[in-house]
Formats: C-alpha cells, structure tokens, sequence
C-alpha cells in the first residue's frame, strides 16, 4: 500500500508519522526546517527548557509562521511540557512551579496552534502514599484543566513513565486512578510511550503483546482518549524499568510490534512521533522505517 493509499478518503493518513523537532533559533526558521528534512508528518516541541523552569514568551512572527506551516501542510504539532513538573511532589515549591511551567506550555500549545501538550505524569515523593499524592494532583491540576474553555485550547496529554521510584502511572492500569482523580475531564487524554510502557512491563513483542496492551489502555481509560504516541525502542529489556529510547527495529520491542499498533483499532487517526538516538539522519531512517511498516 503507498502512502497515498494509506490516506482515508478525507485526505488524513491513518497515523501521521514524525518526530520531536529542535526549535532553538525559531520555531519555524529551525523546526520546520528540520521537520521537512525528516519528511515529518507531525511534529512535537518544547516552548521552554525542558529541563528548568522559566516560562519564556513566544516569538509572535515564528509562532504564526509555525502555524501557517503546519495548517498549510496538515501537519499536527504537539509540545512536551518540562520534565521537572510533578504534581505528586510533597515539596510545595515544585508543585507551585509545576502549575506555572504547565500553565505556559498549554498557553503557548494554543498560541502555536498545537494540539496537545504531554506531560510526566509524577511520582509521589517524600514517601508518601500514592492516595494522598492523586489528591494534590487533583487539587492543582484539575483547575488547569478547567481553565482550557477555548475551542482551539490543547488537550492535555498524560504520559506514563517507565516505573522508576514511586511513579504514580506507569502501567497501562495505573491510568485509572489518575483519570479518576481528575474526573476524566473532556480536556484529557493520553501519550502513549512505547519504551516507557515496555520498561514497565507490558511486553509489546509476540503476536498479541501490542493488541493485548492497547486493549488494556481502551479498557482503562474508555475509547478516543489515546491522542498521541511516542514510538520509541528499548535499549533494555522488558519490565528493566529503565527509560532509554533505541532506533525503531534496533532494540527489544523490534519493528513487529510497530507495525501491529498502527492496526489497532484504538490508534486510527492518532499519530507517532519519534524520540530515538542518531541526530538528524538517525531521525529520518526511523520516521522512514515507521512509514514503510505503516503503507507495506
């Protein structure tokens, strides 16, 4: 099947495939740039360093030549929130800093026309019980999610983690409680990361292992709430509880499994974005890769 075949008949390929795009320097300038040398499909970027705190403002020309761009090719964006943020934390200078840095990322999700920020989804520190630390997520983040009332807002989109510490999601089940403690509110969905959940036990490989995985997540958190998939290998074997992304095909999970979740029912329209080694070139054999497993 070619890609054009892979195309329902309004015109929107089945999963869009690309990557995680570098934007320091412009956000169209450099992204884009980079995105069309991967033949990128989709794109997803950070709007701060994902490693601090700071909050910068946009580039009000990037970001509408970022949206033109995106419209104009039908490309779908996607930010990644900070990876400091956690809602579970028990040090209240951290969740403060949470509410702020997520705050900016959906702020600026809208302000470049993305369609969802993904976010960790914590850990309970200080030794607390996971209950109390659902309750402080509740507490802070069900009002963000509040606040998205525009139409063209973001969805926010959790993301589970590989199993390390007292993480507060990390098998597919685990998304239960947190969608519970945030009512399963209209605005919230889930990114599914392939080597987070292979880290944490979900063994993806053997004929049923991606099917019977997803079917998990379906059951967990209802139909349509699965918006977006981080399609990364595993340098480490299952349930190593390890996050160490690979090339596509290169590690533990292999390319069979890849291709069984671009079949799934519960991923029909939802696209992949790669966050593999290799720079630019390693980037673009993978989204290459993915496409070959998606039309073949």
């Amino acid at each position: 099947m070619s890609t054009q075949q892979s195309r329902a008949a309004s015109g929107v390929l089945r999963n869009p495939i690309g990557g995680h795009i570098p934007v320091a320097g412009g956000l169209h300038t450099v992204g884009m740039t980079y995105a069309r040398a991967l033949g990128a499909e989709t794109v997803q970027v950070f709007v701060a360093n994902p490693r601090g705190w700071a909050t910068p403002v946009g580039n009000p020309r990037q970001d509408e030549a970022f949206r033109a761009a995106c419209a104009a090719e039908s490309i779908p964006a996607y930010v990644h929130a900070p990876y400091l943020i956690n809602f579970g934390s028990h040090t209240e200078a951290t969740v403060e800093k949470s509410v702020e840095s997520l705050r900016h990322s959906l702020r600026r999700g809208r302000e470049i026309g993305a369609l969802g920020v993904v976010v960790h989804t914590g850990s309970a520190t200080g030794g607390r019980d996971r209950a109390v630390a659902l309750k402080q997520v509740r507490a802070h983040l069900l009002p963000l999610l509040d606040e998205l009332t525009h139409d063209d807002d973001p969805y926010l989109l959790l993301e589970s983690t590989a199993g390390q510490g007292a993480s507060l999601c990390s098998r597919t089940w685990d998304f239960g409680p947190y969608f519970d403690a945030l009512d399963a509110h209209p605005r919230l969905g889930v990114c599914l990361d392939t080597c987070h959940v292979f880290a944490a036990g979900h063994d993806l490989t053997g004929p049923d292992g991606m099917r019977q995985t997803l079917d998990l997540l379906v059951d967990t958190v209802g139909e349509g709430r699965l918006k977006l998939i981080h399609a990364n290998d595993s340098k480490d074997v299952v349930g190593a509880h390890k996050d160490r992304h690979e090339n596509i095909g290169s590690g533990h999970i292999g390319e069979d499994p890849f291709r069984a979740l671009m079949r799934h029912p519960a991923t029909a329209g939802v696209p992949l974005i790669i966050e593999t080694p290799g720079g630019k070139e390693g980037h673009a054999a993978d989204v290459e890769r993915l496409k070959r497993l998606r039309d073949g």
